[in-house]
């Protein structure tokens, strides 16, 4: 049987190594609305300012319309909007790999805000 003072390198080597690995989501974890209502300002108030949407009236982003149109919004909004934002869908550009991970939490966390106050238009 191995020694114990042995195999405890071993071990912290390896749960150092697998802590490391781990994605950082701290600053995920308290999204910045401010932040996010500048990004949307930039990228996304062209075609969902006040919350509507210029291309396909119907698509709003009213909590409505994001229960009705986002997959998993009733089991997590934050990253069914998230998702949105990645991925982008029809007229939509995806903007995974333009905007950082936080940016876009903090786009997710401003638009759901904003819904939940009704898009003060």
């Amino acid at each position: 049987m191995p020694r114990p003072e042995r195999i405890f390198p071993l071990v912290l080597v390896l749960v150092i190594g697998l802590i490391g690995a781990l994605p950082a989501t701290a600053s995920l974890a308290n999204p910045d609305s401010g932040n996010g209502s500048q990004i949307f300002s930039t990228n996304c108030a062209a075609c969902h300012m006040g919350g509507g949407n210029v291309i396909r009236a119907s698509r709003t982003l009213s909590e409505a319309d994001l229960q009705a149109h986002l997959d998993s919004y009733s089991q997590d909004h934050l990253e069914a909007i998230e998702h949105q934002i990645e991925a982008g869908k029809n007229a939509m550009p995806p903007y995974q790999g333009k905007l950082s991970d936080d940016d876009i939490a903090d786009v997710a966390a401003y638009v759901e805000e904003q819904a939940e106050r009704g898009w003060q238009r």
